[in-house]
């Protein structure tokens, strides 16, 4: 199907694409997290949640692959390089205690993805240490074994971890279809220039598109396909 995009129409497969959620953690989008104690606005981000609830729920529905991201750390801090965790001269660091567990640790429940966007026990999630999904995990592995080779890519944040996924994917020869109002970033400007960047030259990263044109298009397909039945 074709999707409304810019710089130009995307080609949308769904038997061959997936939705990748990125980041979509409690750390980074609930009030008292990892985010706002560095003075971030989280209601920047949290304002991505519904379009990412109705998108998921038609991609669910139309039996659309899904995949979700945590950036996080092992328990014991080992792939936590001493450069990531001085970062901002934070007096609280990956690693320490705060209020929802030890700060982007695996297995605490700030590292956990928000309740809203929950994964099902059928969607893989990939635990990344850094900010792309496809450094030191198995998501290419997954992917190639699923046949899949579009992204349909949503979450947080924009210029950071959605941004070198995108161009992660990109090197790999996947075409990104990143989603503007499912991303979203502490910065404003960061986000629009960062949905500029993807779609610049020519779609030099990949496409981009608001969740209702998806949602449309899937909507669509899925009664022509009852219609048929």
């Amino acid at each position: 199907m074709l999707i409304e995009a810019k710089p130009h129409e995307f080609s949308l497969n769904l038997g061959s694409a997936a939705l990748l959620i990125i980041d979509m953690q409690r750390d980074f989008l609930e009030p008292g997290g990892f985010g706002e104690m560095l003075g971030n606005d989280v209601s920047q981000l949290r304002r991505t949640i519904e379009p990412n609830k109705r998108l998921l729920t038609a991609w669910r529905d139309a039996g659309g692959t899904v995949l979700h991201t945590r950036e996080g750390h092992r328990p014991d801090l080992m792939d936590l390089p001493p450069a990531k965790k001085v970062r901002g001269r934070s007096a609280t660091c990956i690693g320490d205690p705060g209020p929802m567990g030890r700060i982007l640790v695996r297995g605490e429940p700030g590292h956990d993805i928000i309740p809203e966007l929950y994964p099902t026990p059928s969607e893989a999630v990939i635990d990344k240490p850094g900010k792309g999904a496809f450094f030191a995990t198995d998501l290419h592995a997954i992917l190639q074994n699923r046949g899949i080779s579009q992204l349909v890519v949503t979450g947080v944040t924009t210029e950071v971890c959605v941004n070198t996924t995108v161009r992660e994917a990109n090197d790999r020869g996947y075409d990104c279809l990143v989603v503007t109002d499912c991303c979203g970033s502490y910065f404003p400007e960061f986000h629009e220039i960062g949905l500029k960047m993807i779609a610049a030259q020519g779609g030099i990263f990949g496409w981009t598109t608001p969740s209702e044109v998806i949602i449309s298009a899937i909507t669509g397909l899925n009664m022509l396909k009852g219609a048929a039945e």
